[in-house]
């Protein structure tokens, strides 16, 4: 039967052969089913994963980090155009300037977009990560201080604004920068800005003991464990750990046709508001990715974020013309995008069958 429930299970099942677990949730028009397959730990260990089980959701970080940007603009704390520096004001080391590149200063959007101009990685990061890889926990050593140093030796690869370039280097300024206007930590800032108004429970920096014990191992492709990432400063590139549940919460946020109609409505729709084109099909809006398949293929609208760490994967997308969304967790490092697409593109054009209707 075509319902959305199997849909689900099916892709669930397919992901477990290939990941240690796996959970799935999809949406279609009010209606959302979660579901789990594999095990939380590899061979016998662990038991199932469900829509409560936290894994950590990497770069999908960035889709809170740019809502918390959405929000403070919103609230008159900063603005889009804010530069860089200003908002770092009295936190930059004495001696160190923000990049520059052109007439125009790197400013928050350039960071929420991908189009500041600077590098992927952090300073001495590019090298490291050639050789090693595999290094565990590569991320740990990024506190402020080290980070706003290295921006001393950072050079723009394009003048702000201009191109699209993929920075987690500027995700984690961006977080970091927020959350130092704002006067809390990035944990804080996600919590009070996002998940509050959202009612996420789950979506945390650092799981709580309770939280801690429905976390998912990490694990290689190869099934063995993998310890687990801790971003630190860098932390709104990627730090964060949650459920299923939580973000098909966010995404009935997304689908929401009124921008009033749920707490972060402004804050959402501010973020589709800002769209920097990266080719003739594809752009970007604050912390999401957009394209429009070919007419061939639906011409369906497709807004998504992937994500990886050292042992997870993870993706998010949705079309708010069609109302559907789809959210992929796997606690292995191996790429859930084509099976996740695959049920997006199926919610897409099937018109599927759901309880009460």
């Amino acid at each position: 039967m075509n319902d959305l429930g199997s849909l689900v299970q099916q892709t669930a099942d397919r992901l477990a052969g290939q990941q240690v677990g796996a959970v799935v949730a999809g949406l279609a028009r009010g209606t959302v089913e979660i579901r789990g397959a594999g095990r939380t730990g590899p061979g016998a260990a662990g038991g199932p994963p469900g829509p409560d089980t936290l894994f950590e959701i990497g770069s999908v970080t960035k889709v809170f980090t740019s809502l918390a940007l959405a929000r403070l603009t919103l609230a008159g704390t900063v603005t889009l155009d804010d530069p860089l520096a200003e908002v770092l004001a009295g936190a930059l080391p004495a001696g160190v300037t923000v990049p520059a590149k052109g007439p125009e200063p790197l400013a928050l959007r350039h960071l929420a977009t991908h189009t500041s101009g600077l590098p992927r990685l952090p300073a001495g990061m590019l090298l490291s990560s050639l050789l090693s890889p595999n290094k565990p926990d590569p991320y740990a050593h990024c506190t402020a201080d080290a980070l706003l140093a290295g921006l001393g030796r950072t050079r723009l690869r394009a003048t702000p604004g201009r191109s699209f370039r993929y920075s987690n280097l500027g995700a984690g300024l961006l977080g970091l920068a927020l959350a130092h206007r704002a006067g809390v930590g990035y944990g804080e800032l996600v919590r009070r800005e996002v998940c509050e108004p959202l009612g996420l429970k789950d979506t945390v920096l650092e799981p709580g003991p309770e939280q801690a014990a429905r976390l998912a191992p990490g694990h290689t492709p190869g099934g063995r464990p993998v310890p687990a990432w801790h971003l630190a400063d860098l932390a709104g590139a990627g730090g964060l750990r949650s459920t299923a549940a939580d973000l098909a919460v966010l995404l009935r946020a997304q689908l929401a046709g009124d921008a009033e109609s749920t707490p972060l409505g402004p804050a959402i729709a501010l973020t589709r508001e800002v769209r920097h084109r990266v080719n003739p099909v594809a752009w970007m809006h604050l912390g999401w990715l957009g394209h429009r398949l070919h007419a061939r293929q639906g011409g369906h609208l497709q807004i998504w974020h992937n994500g990886g760490t050292g042992g997870y994967r993870s993706f998010v997308a949705f079309d708010p013309e069609r109302q559907v969304g789809v959210v992929v967790l796997a606690n292995t490092r191996r790429s859930v995008d084509t099976p996740a697409v695959r049920l997006l593109r199926t919610l897409q054009t099937t018109r599927a069958t759901f309880p009460g209707q």
